[in-house]
């Protein structure tokens, strides 16, 4: 039986910072992290494309409805949250989309997703968000034993009409 992180056993040289896209650092994070990620069996087996590295941080940047977090011991970079504002159109307030969050993999267990997930809460809530929304695949129990631990629970309007479904469309 897994068990789920708890605050108590996050390390206490953690640090949770805003990601600053104006910071070579936090620029260089950011693009480890999501490299790592994507070289896992849930970012797809596959190192990020170069091109797109090197847009990346730029884009972000660029919008003004990014918001991201990363999580240090010390100077090493070991977690990453990357959300984008919406909005809920039924109670005319934004929202707060978490589209990656990423432990490396020495740091899984340890309390550190939960971190970036109540640094992304808070963030929301700053902003005066409705809700936070993520997207999981069924295969990675752990992470989605973590979400629903943080009160994440599947998306539903009328149980007739059953739960909502990710899909997406490719357009290149």
């Amino acid at each position: 039986m897994t068990s789920t992180p708890t605050a108590r056993t996050l390390p206490d040289a953690l640090t949770i910072a805003a990601v600053d896209l104006k910071r070579p650092d936090h620029r260089a994070a950011l693009l480890s992290l999501l490299d790592e990620y994507a070289c896992t069996p849930e970012g797809g087996h596959a190192p990020l494309d170069p091109s797109a590295m090197a847009r990346l941080p730029d884009l972000l940047a660029a919008r003004a409805h990014y918001a991201g977090w990363l999580a240090f011991i010390g100077d090493q970079p070991i977690g990453l949250i990357n959300c984008f504002e919406g909005v809920s159109t039924f109670r005319a307030r934004p929202l707060l989309n978490i589209h990656d969050i990423v432990v490396s993999a020495d740091w899984r267990g340890r309390g550190i997703g939960r971190a970036l997930l109540d640094a992304a809460e808070s963030g929301a809530r700053t902003r005066g968000c409705c809700k936070l929304t993520l997207e999981v695949l069924e295969g990675n129990r752990r992470a989605d034993a973590v979400y629903r631990a943080c009160g994440f629970r599947p998306y539903e309007l009328d149980p007739a009409m059953g739960r909502a479904v990710f899909l997406e469309k490719k357009l290149d």
